[in-house]
């Protein structure tokens, strides 16, 4: 391996372990800068002067998110975000990003119960190709026997983006695989680059 190479291949492991931390601490401090700018100036302008102390409006933040959290097992929040959501969806552009996003997290928030039950692969016909999907659904009853019979619900994540394609596959078409959820998520989401956790070998 020549000099140069070998250079490269230091400088993309050093940025392939800062970056996540990187991004994920930039992460924080945005949502933390952003949560004291907005709230903080609400709380300075209610609270009498010498009341509020700096960080009081990521602590709000965090209670605000926690209240909307408990609120959506009521009925009548759910119809109210419900009412909200429909006017997001108006929006084009917007609604297509909310759309993505919020998909996105509700599929990986879930519990074992209602969350992706199995990692599997798909095959392509007799190409030997195959996709890594998970399974989200078996009861397909409620799309008419056409659809569901013998068929379940895969998602096919694609890499490095939010969004994916749901599959209705065939049960013969699919092969279960015994890798945690997490790890087969992490493995596909970076295109094969990380592995169990941990960068895989050149």
């Amino acid at each position: 391996m020549s000099y140069y190479k070998k250079i490269k291949k230091i400088i993309l492991t050093g940025l392939i372990a800062v970056l996540p931390i990187t991004a994920t601490l930039y992460l924080l401090v945005w949502l933390m800068t952003t949560a004291e700018h907005v709230l903080g100036g609400v709380l300075k302008f209610i609270f009498p002067v010498g009341w509020y102390w700096p960080g009081m409006g990521f602590v709000a933040g965090v209670i605000i998110i926690s209240i909307v959290g408990l609120m959506m097992e009521n009925f009548f929040a759910r119809k109210v975000m419900e009412w909200v959501e429909g006017l997001i969806y108006r929006v084009p552009l917007i609604k297509s990003i909310y759309r993505a996003v919020r998909d996105f997290l509700t599929f990986l928030s879930r519990g074992k119960e209602k969350g992706p039950r199995q990692v599997v692969t798909v095959k392509l016909g007799e190409s030997g190709i195959k996709l890594i999907g998970f399974v989200t659904r078996h009861d397909l009853s409620f799309l008419g026997e056409s659809l569901s019979d013998e068929r379940v619900a895969v998602y096919i994540p694609l890499s490095y983006q939010i969004g994916g394609y749901t599959a209705l596959v065939p049960l013969s078409a699919l092969e279960p695989v015994d890798v945690p959820l997490e790890k087969a998520m992490q493995f596909v989401m970076t295109a094969g680059i990380i592995e169990g956790g941990k960068q895989k070998d050149a």
